[in-house]
């Protein structure tokens, strides 16, 4: 990767899954930092430790699945509900924006003209701090997922038949 960089085949280097572990082992032993870590990141998992990990290496976070695939309740949580009838805005929009406004980049997926439209309408209004702790919260400081360091995890995952 870094040789088709050097070439400018490619404009940048990005990751994914990187626990702050191995992006500094990453980092110090390449010499290209990547630009960007793919890491799970929503309300219910706000990973504030390795954020603060990728901003010291000016590595820019970009959450996979910002909506947790609506696992724990999210579109009916009483606390994101609250602050998106607040600002006359929508859970998803709420959660867009409070990724937004932390610095994260955020792809949501929709095959919906109407969705995209909504996750492009956060730029009208701002969370405050009391919105922002209400958010913080909701942190429950684990994957909704799965543990990308459980080896079986990771054996399941290798093993897969992605065809």
């Amino acid at each position: 990767m870094e040789e088709l960089y050097r070439a400018g085949r490619i404009r940048a280097i990005g990751v994914s899954n990187f626990y702050p572990d191995r992006l500094v082992d990453f980092v110090l032993h390449n010499e290209i930092t990547p630009a960007i870590n793919q890491i799970e990141l929503h309300p219910f998992h706000q990973q504030d430790d390795a954020l603060k990990i990728l901003k010291q290496y000016d590595v820019q976070a970009e959450a996979w699945g910002p909506f947790a695939e609506g696992r724990n309740g999210l579109f009916s949580n009483d606390v994101l509900q609250s602050i998106a009838q607040k600002h006359g805005k929508t859970i998803a929009q709420v959660v867009l924006r409070w990724l937004n406004q932390r610095g994260i980049v955020a792809i949501p997926k929709s095959v919906r003209k109407e969705r995209m439209a909504e996750n492009f309408a956060i730029f009208d209004f701002a969370l405050d701090d009391a919105d922002l702790r209400a958010i913080a919260i909701l942190d429950q400081k684990a994957s909704s997922f799965f543990d990308h360091r459980d080896p079986e995890k990771v054996r399941w995952l290798g093993t897969r038949n992605l065809g």
